[in-house]
């Protein structure tokens, strides 16, 4: 059939322009524009194989073959298919699986069924010479496209170099127009002081521990806390050792057993709890100004089951998993589910905190996406904070998608 397939290792696509543009093979140290690559990729095939495009096959390795937010761009696009095999971590490195039988099984097939005249290969693996020849058998022309090697030299198999019908070099100049490499940022800032422990809560972290049925005594400015010099806890008596410490958890659960009634109520301290945040530390008043967050509903309490089929299906086909939008996503279908507005107008008011419940609905809504870094099954913290300020972006209220030099997450 007079049409042209084009099979795109992206590995090797990637890869290849990374070493190119940067210097090391780490896609992670490049910016792709993958709209402008796959238009890219029609154009020329279109140009020199004289055909119409058929379809561009874009074949990579992803994590447990879960789609990243890149694949999920990919397949939404027209004329383009996603085929994924596995990613594995061996030795502190990455390796793809599976994508080469793929490659090799679906360029086989393509010429067995006559469904193109000409296929475009951008790959540099001699595993796919078996595929190659088999293909050229059925009548099929193979054309093999190489990225500009950054020392001028081949990056392709030669058995797969020799084997194709025609070669051609995707240079810097066509590499540039929709590949550039990522801009290294300078040394962060050093984290600012943490702040220092008030003498309030000093006073409560030596305070001892009443003795039973007595008033406890006020506690001594200067006095060594036993944790420091490494005297341990005698919980025996319902109290640490020389009367001294902090009770633990086992001390107030003895005393509870041996006297029913509680000790006196001590006046509360007047110290300021403070909790980390992307705007650095920020002050947390205590009684009244702590407001109560769990009268705030979650996503999934508010939506119903036709509503969820219809998000499960947007996620699918509309959102691109990148973590700033899925952040957006998110907080406007919670938006436009509440019905009271005084909850609506609630929820800003704990910026730049998400509260937890909401939050960690918020971040395994986002695990969906492939945003797992997973080595450890965790999200990465850059994609935390564009979760987070996506989220906040669709309250009005801005924030930037990375974290502050000296940041802690909550």
């Amino acid at each position: 059939m007079d049409r042209c397939v084009v099979l795109v290792d992206a590995g090797y696509l990637l890869g290849a322009a990374a070493s190119l543009l940067a210097g090391e093979p780490s896609r992670s140290r490049i910016l792709v524009d993958h709209a402008a690559v796959v238009a890219g990729l029609r154009e020329r095939a279109e140009l020199e194989t004289g055909q119409p495009l058929l379809r561009i096959y874009w074949f990579d390795g992803a994590p447990d073959r879960v789609p990243q937010p890149e694949h999920r761009r990919l397949r939404v696009m027209p004329r383009v298919t996603v085929r994924l095999g596995a990613l594995t971590r061996t030795d502190g490195r990455w390796a793809q699986k599976g994508v080469d039988a793929a490659m090799h099984a679906e360029l086989s097939e393509l010429a067995r069924n006559r469904a193109c005249a000409d296929v475009v290969l951008v790959t540099g693996d001699g595993d796919l010479l078996p595929g190659m020849m088999s293909a050229k058998e059925h009548g099929v022309a193979v054309h093999l496209w190489a990225v500009q090697a950054a020392d001028g030299d081949y990056n392709q198999s030669e058995d797969l170099v020799a084997e194709a019908d025609e070669r051609r070099v995707l240079d810097r100049e066509w590499i540039t127009a929709a590949i550039r490499a990522r801009e290294v940022g300078g040394a962060c800032a050093p984290p600012g002081p943490r702040p220092e422990i008030g003498p309030d809560i000093a006073a409560i972290l030596s305070a001892p521990l009443p003795e039973p049925g007595a008033a406890p005594p006020p506690a001594q400015p200067g006095e060594p806390h036993p944790a420091k010099n490494g005297s341990a806890p005698d919980t025996a008596g319902g109290h640490t050792a020389h009367g001294k410490g902090v009770p633990t958890p086992k001390d107030l659960a003895g005393l509870g057993r041996v006297h029913a009634a509680p000790p006196p109520p001590q006046p509360a301290p007047s110290a300021t709890l403070r909790w980390s945040s992307d705007k650095g530390w920020t002050d947390r008043g205590s009684g009244a100004d702590q407001s109560d967050t769990s009268g705030l509903p979650t996503l999934a309490q508010l939506t119903s089951a036709e509503q969820r089929w219809a998000d499960r299906e947007a996620d699918i086909t509309a959102v691109s998993g990148d973590p700033y939008e899925v952040g957006q996503v998110f907080a406007r279908r919670w938006i436009a589910r509440v019905a009271e507005p005084a909850q609506r107008q609630q929820l800003p008011t704990h910026y730049p905190r998400v509260p937890h419940r909401i939050d960690g609905e918020l971040l395994r809504y986002a695990a969906r996406f492939g945003l797992l870094a997973h080595k450890d099954d965790q999200i990465d913290e850059h994609d935390r904070y564009a979760i987070r300020a996506g989220f906040w972006r669709e309250f009005g209220i801005h924030e930037s998608p990375s974290p502050s030099p000296g940041a802690a997450a909550d």
